[in-house]
């Protein structure tokens, strides 16, 4: 339970950095709808933390090992994605960077579902990576800005994910 908590938990907050992404350029309409996926966001992120705390003796998947190893895993996960978005700053390219940050967000998933014993992270890593190669060209289709379609997209995925991980632990 500690586990799937803690999923609720950071997903609910990134999937709310996410709609707050999405906000840099995007249409009108969606405004309200980004904004609202931002404060269910981080009111199930809040959610997922209390419980996370009342389960912090409970079972993990991590140990000393997991825990260096995870941090491995997400400190190559930032220094990539941090690298890329310097060099497409720098190509003046930097509406690419929400769809290259989400790519490297959706490929760290892979070597983590087997690390947490999640093999749902699959399945979000699969959403994240395909939403992130879409993202441009459904963008320029629809005359929208690149960050505001992939925030859109990153934060659905990730919220939908932490309400699945809610729902689990309820029933």
């Amino acid at each position: 339970m500690r586990d799937t908590a803690a999923i609720v938990a950071i997903f609910g907050f990134f999937a709310s950095s996410w709609f707050g992404w999405a906000q840099e350029k995007p249409p009108a309409a969606w405004v309200n709808w980004l904004i609202a996926g931002s404060i269910l966001s981080l009111l199930v992120a809040v959610v997922g933390g209390i419980f996370t705390w009342q389960h912090w003796s409970d079972d993990t998947a991590f140990n000393p090992q997991t825990g260096r190893t995870f941090g491995l895993i997400v400190g190559i996960e930032f220094a990539i994605a941090g690298i890329g978005a310097g060099v497409l700053g720098w190509w003046g390219r930097a509406d690419l960077i929400a769809p290259w940050v989400a790519l490297v967000v959706g490929i760290h998933f892979i070597p983590l579902a087997p690390l947490l014993h999640s093999p749902l992270l699959y399945g979000v890593a699969a959403l994240v990576i395909i939403g992130a190669l879409v993202t441009v060209p459904l963008a320029a289709a629809q005359g929208v800005t690149i960050s505001a379609v992939t925030g859109l997209t990153t934060g659905i995925i990730l919220l939908a994910t932490a309400l699945y991980s809610l729902i689990t632990l309820l029933i």
